[in-house]
């Protein structure tokens, strides 16, 4: 089958990216894929067809118009030069105004109807046109696709709701987990990873991981929650954001007086590490859809502290694998509290337990879920895009 699929920034670091390099990886062989996008991290070259999308990546709201605009000519002049006709285009959510398959990671008009993002200063302001332009096309989206993928059933529950879409357009494909590449290994040296950034071996180290989005992520609640006289002697690592995120935050900290008890170490290619060397994770998130970083720090064997949201609910157990946290400073305080007094052994079995929860996530069954999908594509839909 022919499938032409769209996406900004089809590459590792980028979530739903991944997920596409994991498909297209595992079925190169399979299907004949043509790739529209802005970067692409080619597994298979020989195999798949890249066709670069020429757009800015920053901001956002730029990188949504230019996209919207030129992907369309890209695909349509490809077509043109090359005389293909696509059994299937697969886009990622309103990024892209045609195709029969949307794979949505995210809800942008359930976001801001049940959620107050931030529109201070010009980097706040941005995201909340891209959440905009994102919202106003989703309805004219979702309404024109033959099937839409998501990776939680609380996400195609609130698609359902939000958009009033029939549950048999919906299609559930949870996020692939790397589970034994995310494994800490035993000769890992976790007192010296420790040390290389502040953290003395005594410490209790929180990891706190996102790419960006700081604030939606809930950051500022952490770092207020650090404040508490229980935990001072509880410090934190901030895996991601850019530079001019993490100054911005560098200088909220400087105000809280954390300075030293707060490490940036911004955007990493390899992120178990940091993840291998924590105590247990932390992301208190206004919005989630799947959030691949809490599986993978539960795989990492990680005590998980979360809102429960989609797909985190269907993962964290409260007291058994982590606690479950409202989005406000005392309910994390509290849940602080409670993994901080654990012994050791008790930590480690609940790590234990959360990695055991993240079993049934392989990429071998996101792979396989894929294959199926696109076997009954032709013969539920009509074969010609």
């Amino acid at each position: 089958m022919r499938i032409a699929i769209f996406d900004y920034k089809i590459i590792a670091s980028n979530p739903t990216g991944n997920c596409h390099l994991t498909l297209l990886r595992s079925l190169a062989q399979e299907h004949e894929f043509t790739v529209f996008s802005v970067r692409f991290e080619n597994p298979d070259p020989a195999a798949i067809t890249w066709v670069r999308v020429p757009s800015p990546t920053r901001p956002l709201a730029l990188l949504f118009v230019v996209f919207h605009l030129l992907a369309p000519l890209a695909y349509l002049w490809h077509k043109f030069r090359t005389g293909k006709k696509f059994d299937l285009v697969q886009s990622v959510e309103s990024d892209l105004c045609f195709g029969g398959l949307v794979y949505s990671h995210f809800s942008h008009r359930t976001y801001l109807r049940h959620h107050r993002p931030t529109r201070h200063g010009l980097r706040g302001t941005l995201r909340w046109i891209d959440n905009w332009l994102h919202a106003c096309a989703e309805r004219f989206r979702y309404s024109a696709a033959k099937l839409i993928v998501t990776p939680s059933t609380g996400l195609a529950e609130e698609l359902e709701r939000d958009f009033k879409l029939s549950p048999g357009r919906m299609h559930v494909i949870a996020n692939p987990i790397p589970v034994t590449r995310m494994e800490r290994p035993v000769d890992f040296d976790h007192e010296h990873f420790r040390c290389r950034y502040g953290f003395a071996p005594s410490d209790f180290v929180l990891v706190f991981s996102a790419l960006g989005h700081f604030d939606r992520k809930g950051l500022p609640l952490i770092l207020e929650s650090l404040t508490a006289p229980s935990q001072l002697q509880t410090k934190l690592m901030v895996v991601g954001g850019e530079p001019d995120l993490i100054a911005q935050y560098r200088q909220r900290t400087d105000v809280l007086v954390l300075g030293s008890r707060v490490c940036f170490v911004g955007m990493q290619a390899d992120v178990r590490p940091f993840l291998w060397g924590g105590d247990a994770f932390v992301l208190p998130s206004a919005y989630e859809s799947f959030s691949l970083v809490i599986y993978e720090a539960a795989a990492a064997g990680l005590p998980i502290l979360a809102p429960p949201l989609n797909g985190i609910r269907d993962l964290l157990r409260d007291g058994e694998n982590g606690f479950l946290v409202a989005r406000n400073t005392s309910s994390i305080t509290s849940a602080l509290d409670r993994v901080t007094t654990l012994s050791k052994k008790q930590r480690q079995t609940m790590g234990e337990n959360a990695r055991g929860a993240t079993a049934s996530y392989s990429e071998e069954r996101f792979v396989c879920a894929w294959r199926s999908l696109y076997g009954n594509w032709k013969g539920s839909f009509v074969s010609q895009e």
